[in-house]
């Protein structure tokens, strides 16, 4: 008996396996559920086929290494101060020193990826990958055809987005057609979707990996533009610049950031730009070398539960006015502290970390409807936008001490693996300044000014705002996993 049941398990589970083994018809033609990897990304790929063999064929050799050299000098993005060497690793570690430079000065010697886009040899990668270069060598081999190294000349470059463009240098003999890759529509993604990393993680070229997208418009605390595709495709140093692709073989991101465990390699958590971020700003790169964005000269902040109930508003959605910077745009048209901007234009602001994409789109010159919620009625404010400038952006952190905060949302919780949303995160720390010079970093999260709790970006900006040149501020700052004090005497 106990033989026979062993023959009909062992027969069902065959039977079991031959039913989701078998390939679909109608519209799934081609896909198995054994292998996902198995399907139709076109009309000339034949049944069966493995996509991420065929991209890998055909991308690869569009796909670059890029090394650099350049004098010794500190990061921009890189405040001086104590170096706190031995503590524990925080989680955006990687992020903030592996990518963005160590604190250290010494001669900056770098390695990336790239991705060429154009036959005559325009190359995309992070800004980090060739920041300070006073060289970039760039090194294309296709298997065969093409195997040589080649100096590149930067044409443009935007720190706030981490993307530049590079040309590849050719002598009146060369007259090739480099292989490059198409762009897609990141707007588009799904998550869950397929995609293809490549790069050359710790020097090793043209490593391919394979995910899916785990998340998409994820704000990670590099910038007021953030909107990264997050996936679980390995990305590890090295992989910066590189693209992640979709399985019809289009860029649809350039990679980035990871968040790193102990060893400063892959958990899972990986970070790309949107190629449509980089499809926009493209034009400008080109034509001008940098990024004309508009400027409507405000401070704002998330409404949390508390804000929503003072302001006796109906809904999350839109962004609250901290302050405004005198003599702005918002402020010549009359907007004033304490509305909430619903509508920018033709867009409706859902969230804050939205509208300072919508207001960078937005031509300079032109008037623009805003709508305002102010004591909870609706009214319309025509503003012209005007050119940002790098001044001004400095100017909209309206913070004394040199450095930029910003509220810690649920998401930036889990992933830097905090107990809550009270602090604020630094997100920008100005060298030079008094926040830099005591030691405040990119990432620490302050949680008292003073020995005052700060909950939020508007206990933060309370407690700093009537500091005057020699007051010292006392902050209580959670890194890693310790909590330290930085006195910072402001300039």
């Amino acid at each position: 008996m106990l033989n026979q049941l062993k023959r009909v398990s062992a027969v069902s589970f065959l039977v079991f396996l031959w039913t989701f083994s078998a390939t679909f018809t109608g519209p799934m033609a081609g896909v198995s559920l054994v292998n996902p990897a198995y399907a139709l990304s076109s009309q000339n790929m034949p049944l069966g086929s493995n996509i991420f063999v065929e991209i890998a064929k055909e991308k690869n050799p569009a796909v670059v290494n890029i090394s650099i050299r350049g004098k010794a000098q500190m990061s921009s993005r890189t405040p001086r101060g104590p170096q706190f060497r031995g503590e524990p690793r925080e989680p955006f570690q990687d992020f903030y020193d592996r990518f963005f430079g160590q604190q250290d000065p010494q001669p900056r010697r770098g390695m990336g990826s790239g991705f060429i886009i154009s036959p005559e040899g325009l190359v995309l990668t992070n800004y980090h990958v060739v920041q300070g270069a006073d060289e970039i060598l760039v090194n294309i081999d296709d298997g065969g055809a093409i195997e040589k190294e080649y100096e590149a000349t930067l044409v443009g470059s935007d720190p706030k987005t981490d993307i530049a463009l590079i040309k590849l240098v050719l002598d009146g003999k060369d007259k090739v057609k480099f292989p490059h890759l198409e762009f897609g529509d990141s707007d588009k993604l799904e998550v869950g979707e397929w995609v293809m990393a490549i790069g050359n993680p710790f020097g090793l070229s043209h490593t391919v990996t394979v995910g899916v997208v785990s998340a998409k418009d994820r704000a990670i605390g590099s910038g007021p533009y953030d909107e990264f595709i997050q996936t679980d495709a390995s990305i590890n140093p090295g992989n910066s610049g590189g693209p992640l692709l979709n399985i019809k073989g289009q860029v649809i991101g350039m990679n980035t950031a990871i968040i790193s465990g102990s060893t400063g390699g892959n958990v899972g958590i990986g970070f790309a730009i949107p190629i449509n971020m980089v499809k926009a700003i493209l034009p400008d790169l080109k034509e001008k070398g940098a990024v004309t964005r508009g400027w409507l000269g405000v401070m704002i902040q998330k409404i949390t539960p508390e804000l929503k109930d003072s302001f006796n508003l109906s809904s999350f959605e839109g962004a609250l006015v901290g302050d405004v910077i005198p003599g702005g745009p918002a402020d010549q048209a009359g907007i004033k502290r304490g509305d909430v901007i619903i509508q920018f234009g033709k867009e409706k602001v859902e969230t804050m970390e939205s509208l300072p994409k919508i207001v960078a789109a937005t031509p300079p010159g032109e008037a623009v409807n805003v709508k305002v919620i102010r004591d909870g009625k609706e009214m319309n404010i025509s503003v012209t936008i005007e050119v940002l400038k790098d001044e001004e952006t400095k100017l909209a952190a309206l913070d004394p001490l040199g450095i930029q905060t910003q509220d810690i949302t649920p998401e930036l919780m889990q992933s830097m693996e905090l107990e809550s949303t009270d602090g604020v995160l630094v997100s920008d720390v100005t060298p030079g300044e008094s926040g830099g010079e005591a030691g405040l970093r990119r990432g620490d999260i302050i949680t008292e000014v003073n020995r005052k709790p700060v909950a939020n970006t508007q206990d933060y900006q309370a407690a700093v705002r009537g500091l005057k040149s020699g007051d010292t501020a006392l902050m209580l700052v959670k890194r890693g996993g310790t909590t330290i004090y930085i006195a910072v005497k402001l300039n």
